[in-house]
């Protein structure tokens, strides 16, 4: 216990005090180990005889911290100390910086660090090789010797930030009271050879005036002392900040005569949009100048006046960067809503002019709330919901499909993350390109969020993903855990304890996430947007090379490929009468089916199929078999990406073949789509997700009356009259092939294990361990 002593202050006196010192009533109060400075108040005129040197309460050692920056440091410098300096750095601008984007540029970014903390941190300038940021900082400084470390990073939203080079600023080297222009060259450790681009700072090293530095201070202290309130009003920031105000929906029809990048005379175009931190990449289209994309996807607009979409089009290179082709904008402000406008927009700096239809329509439901708001328990309200997915209500606005309410309400048993063996952990919850992030709870491993989350839902067959990670204000967040679930997989208005997995999702991490879940939406809705195109997800790492990744590829289209071949053997084997009773039941059944013949028992055939495999799970016979294939590959890739975030300047042989590596990963990326092909299929037939078997049932038995009762000439002529006339009837039209977008939602078997709900070990249960060990 620490012993009080208390103090007396006049009102004119400005007081910095550090974690273990508080008020009591009147007094204030603090322990002797403790030195403590105070600090005239600068508007204060002095009584003659009485100095502005800072006065300590207290004759103990004190332990300084060494930097205090404007509004972002809390350390606490005497005035009157000879070693005190105020550094002014006008950061100017950055010089052929390192590309770390595929697009061959950056969104660079710099952070200034001083004694191992974060001091000042630039705005993000976004795809420019050469910044011009014109920012200013002002340090105070105690300590000399202690360079100024410069780093410089490529912003990449929702992902892990790119290192672009880093710097040192010797401030001995600095003349007093003179303005100084500085040249940094950038470099990487681990590659001092790389030219990485330079820095361009003018910085001025001054005496610490006593007015400036007890402002300066001053103003630190104020955001000090709302600190402990901060974490409250947070999540009233988020609210203004994350909910969009409306959906900017973009379709990219095509290109015209753009220019021709290769020696053939021609491109491989593909199209970059980007609307603020939210971006974009259409499909390549090989070999032409008049590419035709066919594309939709929807950005959410957070500015009433509407923004910039930036529009970049590029061809793409094997082997070496990609060539600019031209660039041009959208301004969404002079656009009117609910209204869907037609734009030739020609390309700057280019030749040629891209075609879009671009429609700004109002927000949907997106709302964060405490736990005291709920839409679901208000009576009212969720009727309203009901009503709005209701079978009446099925053909009206076939995009809203559902409604999802989360409730995230505590973690237990977080990963420490800091030093200090706590973490500062939030919440991102996401459902597809729809993101949401609860308020920062500092300090703590078992925190308490309780916050409601509503979305729409535009795909039934979407994954809810809710990611814990640790906030660190010098760089990047960390990540604690991860969890994966599927829609359909929910039960409404039950609370449950997710364990936390990795970031591949194939394993369990440390802690427990406790979530509340109701998912509503209709049926009919959700069946027809399964025959639609997937909604792509903006924003996924990109992919890369990896031994372990293409192993597991390779060996789960081998397995696709021994089932068929099993298959061939056993209609083989039937021939060669090697189980005689087999071969006479296979010859009776081949001369009925023959002769009796009709088109109509294709699709029937497959709704047998369906039908046995679903008796024989209802009745207790089920013979599907956990693939531990699969998950052994799964462990496996995920020890290697743990050895890559250990070693990581460890390249090996694979990365150094760059000119290669693109090839390899397009290899990689055909195995994987199709291995998941085959087992899609295998997945649709084993019921792994029933609303999707049932789905397969009505339309094969569709299928198989319209075969029976309507002859085929007649099925293909108006298929074939369809397809003559789509494009006069709606030239704008995005081709889809619907039996592809539906397997698209049947989860492949790397998918079911990362969706796979792991279970909560009793004896680690940290709600056990508290009733355990209640000290």
């Amino acid at each position: 216990m620490h012993e009080e002593t208390p103090l007396n202050l006049p009102s004119t006196k400005l007081l910095r005090v550090g974690d273990d010192v508080r008020w009591t009533g009147s007094r204030l109060t603090f322990p002797p180990s403790l030195r403590i400075w105070v600090f005239p108040d600068p508007t204060e005129t002095a009584a003659p005889g009485r100095s502005h040197s800072a006065t300590p309460a207290s004759h103990n050692p004190v332990r300084k911290q060494r930097t205090n920056s404007f509004g972002t440091s809390n350390a606490d410098f005497p005035s009157g100390d000879p070693g005190m300096y105020q550094l002014d750095v006008t950061l100017r601008r950055g010089q052929n910086l390192a590309a770390r984007d595929r697009g061959g540029t950056s969104d660079p970014y710099v952070k200034f660090k001083l004694g191992g903390k974060e001091v000042f941190r630039s705005k993000t300038v976004h795809k420019n090789l050469n910044p011009v940021w014109e920012e200013k900082a002002y340090i105070l400084i105690d300590n000399l010797r202690e360079p100024l470390y410069i780093k410089v990073f490529d912003y990449d939203f929702g992902l892990q930030d790119d290192f672009i080079g880093s710097a040192f600023l010797d401030l001995t080297s600095l003349e007093l009271n003179r303005q100084t222009d500085v040249t940094l060259s950038l470099k990487d450790p681990h590659y001092p050879d790389h030219d990485l681009g330079s820095i361009f700072l003018t910085v001025l090293l001054a005496p610490g005036d006593q007015r400036e530095v007890t402002m300066l201070m001053r103003k630190s202290w104020k955001r000090s002392s709302k600190f402990q309130t901060q974490s409250l009003r947070l999540s009233d920031l988020h609210r203004k900040s994350q909910l969009w105000r409306g959906i900017v929906s973009v379709t990219l029809i095509e290109g015209r005569e753009l220019k021709a990048m290769d020696a053939n005379g021609l491109s491989d175009p593909y199209v970059k949009f980007r609307l603020g931190h939210q971006k974009y990449k259409s499909k390549i289209v090989p070999k032409t100048l008049n590419p035709q994309w066919r594309e939709q996807f929807d950005f959410h607009l957070y500015e009433e006046r509407g923004g910039i979409i930036d529009i970049t089009v590029w061809d793409k290179d094997v082997g070496k960067k990609d060539d600019f082709i031209g660039r041009c904008q959208i301004d969404l402000s002079t656009l009117s809503k609910e209204q869907t406008h037609k734009l030739e927009m020609p390309l700057e700096e280019g030749e040629g002019y891209l075609v879009l239809l671009v429609t700004l329509t109002a927000s949907a439901a997106v709302t964060i709330s405490d736990l005291s708001i709920n839409s679901l328990e208000d009576q009212k309200e969720r009727e309203e919901i009901l009503k709005r997915y209701s079978p009446m209500m099925m053909f009206h606005n076939i995009s809203d499909v559902g409604f999802l309410q989360v409730k995230v309400i505590r973690a237990e048993a977080l990963m420490a993350a800091d030093v200090t063996g706590k973490s500062d952990p939030f919440c991102v919850v996401e459902l597809n390109n729809d993101r949401l992030l609860t308020h920062t709870v500092y300090r703590n491993l078992n925190p308490e969020w309780n916050k409601i989350f509503t979305f729409n839902i535009k795909d039934i067959h979407s994954v809810l993903e809710v990611t814990v990670y640790d906030e660190d204000r010098d760089r990047s967040a960390d990540f604690l855990g991860k969890v994966a679930i599927p829609l359909l997989s929910i039960q409404n208005g039950e609370q449950k304890a997710y364990v936390l997995k990795n970031k591949q999702l194939t394993g369990p991490t440390k802690g427990v996430i406790y979530l509340e879940i109701d998912v509503i939406f209709n049926a009919v809705k959700a069946s027809i947007r399964t025959l639609m195109p997937k909604e792509q997800k903006y924003i996924e790492e990109e992919d890369r090379l990896s031994k372990q990744l293409l192993l597991r590829n390779f060996i789960r289209m081998k397995h696709c490929i021994m089932a068929l071949v099993t298959s061939v053997c056993y209609i083989s084997s039937c021939f060669d009468w090697d189980s005689p009773p087999r071969s006479l039941a296979a010859f009776l059944l081949f001369l009925f089916v023959v002769w009796n013949f009709e088109l109509y028992m294709i699709p029937l055939a497959l709704l047998l199929l369906l039908a046995w495999n679903y008796f024989l799970i209802v009745s207790g016979k089920d013979n599907r078999q956990h693939d531990t294939v699969v998950e052994d590959m799964l462990e496996d890739e995920e020890e290697e990406d743990d050895r890559d975030d250990k070693d990581s300047e460890k390249k090996g042989f694979m990365n150094r073949l760059y000119a290669i590596q693109e090839v390899c990963v397009t290899v990689q990326n055909i195995l994987d789509e199709i291995a998941s092909f085959g087992e899609r299929i295998k997945n649709t037939f084993n019921w792994t997700v029933p609303f999707l078997s049932w789905l397969a049932i009505v339309a094969l038995s569709v299928f198989t009356i319209i075969l029976y009762f309507i002859p085929l000439r007649y099925i293909v002529l108006v298929w074939g009259i369809n397809k003559f006339t789509k494009k006069i009837r709606n030239p704008y039209a995005i081709d889809n092939n619907e039996l592809l977008d539906f397997l698209s939602r049947v989860p492949s078997d790397v998918q079911v294990m990362q969706y796979h709900e792991l279970k909560q070990d009793p004896a680690h249960s940290p709600s056990k361990r508290k009733k355990n060990n209640p000290a």
